[in-house]
């Protein structure tokens, strides 16, 4: 970005931050990494947030649309699943720096423990 122009890993870290800009997105992507790589069908996940089907399927869409959630048609079923390397990349992406001039490891960070709690 020296030359003022986003990186592509910018840029991509920017829409996926957007997309958890909603606190039901940020809701739908937590108990999507909590489920693990075989992700929830709609109707559970809809059901454990308590997010209507057509206002679910508007966030997973914009959750899919920045690279987070993948879904998949199983029978009568959709599914929705996070994109694991996807959701460890924007992790590292937004880690990568923390603490960088302070000489320290990113776990020592005191943030670290306010989020992880």
């Amino acid at each position: 970005m020296q030359d003022g122009t986003p990186s592509p890993a910018l840029d991509a870290a920017a829409r996926a931050f957007a997309a958890l800009g909603a606190p039901p997105r940020l809701a739908v992507l937590r108990l999507l990494v909590r489920a693990g790589p075989g992700g929830l069908p709609m109707g559970r996940i809809a059901l454990a947030t308590g997010i209507a089907a057509p206002t679910l399927t508007h966030h997973l869409k914009a959750l899919a649309a920045a690279g987070l959630v993948t879904q998949r048609r199983a029978g009568r079923h959709i599914y929705a699943a996070i994109d694991h390397a996807r959701v460890r990349a924007l992790s590292d992406y937004l880690l990568e720096n923390c603490c960088a001039d302070a000489g320290c490891d990113r776990n020592d960070a005191p943030e670290a423990e306010a989020i992880h709690g």
